[in-house]
């Protein structure tokens, strides 16, 4: 299979193998009548991977995934493995999985499907047809910037200290990341940062101005302060097609975002890395929802953002958008007809498990395929 794409799976803990299940359906079902050729390895990750190997995520696991078109993510997280030390508990595989495929550009949609427009806390009228690709830049600003670190004063008073630090390059890949998006949306970018009060903010917005005036005229480039955003997420969020912003604000800029679409569970992710010497980019894919052990095994979670995940993964990685629209369908299509998993029940639906609603796509795409 010299021709196959390169895929590793981690399914990871909790829900995170129920759903990665569902997925694996529709990939078979892909390569038997749409001409999906995959090469998959599956590896333990997260505490699965601490139980058998004592760490979180091993270096093999870490050179598998360079070598891979793509990495497919479930969820990390046990609170059983919550005593350990920081380097040694779940989470710490995806941190390291960024960190060494330098994955510094997450992209997090916000799309609502009409089905679940009730579900959103905001009016109808606000958030229908709710469309957002939020662009977070992930290996720098203030989470990683130095110093860092809590200092005794001489007082015996504690100083919490970390700073935001960009430079050129790294706000210029993400904000071509941006751009490139837009082209193949709705051809808008809105850069957020706070220059009013950070010199980083500064920065952020001159580089960005002079990368569009050189590279990306075509497209509407506007700017706007991070806390008048998350204003306007709330007022009129369909305002936005595409934001890129910094670590921190899209941290929280992307949560508030995906709540407009009434429900966590139904949200796929990619983060995006540095462009290989092969031509092919670095990339992984995951539901922005987490482990729930609370719910693991008992086959009620919901498996569409891990498909939708995998969606997005067709498109942007193996550059099949056909196939990733023919599984956003389905999902909407299903949706439609009244099916919903218990984080998106409502009145008047019907209540379905993880391996029914994933089952109820597979069919959905067989009848659009016909």
């Amino acid at each position: 299979m010299s021709d196959a794409h390169k895929i590793l799976v981690l399914a990871g803990d909790g829900i995170g193998p129920e759903v990665m299940r569902e997925v694996a359906r529709i990939v078979q079902w892909l390569s038997a009548h749409r001409g999906l050729k995959l090469e998959i390895k599956e590896e333990l990750v997260g505490a699965s991977s601490l139980a058998v190997h004592g760490v979180p995520i091993r270096d093999e696991v870490i050179e598998l995934a360079k070598q891979s078109d793509a990495v497919f993510f479930g969820s990390v997280g046990d609170p059983a493995w919550s005593h350990v030390a920081f380097d040694k508990r779940p989470e710490v595989a995806i941190l390291k999985l960024r960190k060494e495929l330098e994955l510094f550009a997450n992209l997090r949609p916000a799309q609502l499907f009409d089905a679940l427009l009730d579900a959103s806390a905001l009016k109808p009228e606000v958030v229908r047809g709710l469309d957002i690709m939020i662009v977070r830049e992930t290996v720098g600003g203030i989470y990683f910037g130095e110093p860092r670190g809590i200092e005794t004063l001489p007082d015996g008073s504690k100083k919490g200290i970390n700073t935001e630090v960009y430079t050129t390059s790294e706000i210029e890949r993400v904000a071509r990341v941006a751009f490139d998006l837009a082209r193949k949306r709705d051809n808008r970018v809105c850069s957020v940062e706070k220059s009013n009060v950070m010199e980083s903010g500064l920065l952020w917005k001159e580089v960005i101005t002079d990368l569009h005036k050189r590279d990306y005229a075509d497209v509407q480039l506007t700017h706007m302060l991070a806390d008048n955003c998350a204003m306007q997420l709330v007022r009129d969020p369909k305002q936005f097609d595409v934001i890129v912003t910094g670590n921190l604000f899209g941290d929280l800029l992307s949560d508030l975002a995906s709540m407009l679409t009434g429900s966590l569970g139904m949200l796929p992710s990619a983060t995006l890395g540095v462009e290989r010497a092969d031509g092919k980019r670095n990339a992984l894919y995951e539901p922005i929802h987490g482990s729930a052990p609370d719910i693991a095994g008992k086959g009620i979670a919901n498996p569409l953002a891990q498909i939708l995940s995998f969606a997005m993964l067709l498109r942007y990685s193996l550059n099949r958008s056909e196939d990733a629209e023919l599984i956003e369908k389905a999902v909407s299509n299903v949706l439609t007809s009244g099916l919903r998993t218990a984080d998106i029940m409502s009145d008047g639906m019907a209540r379905v498990g993880t391996e029914m609603m994933g089952q109820s796509v597979l069919r959905e795409m067989e009848k659009l395929s016909s």
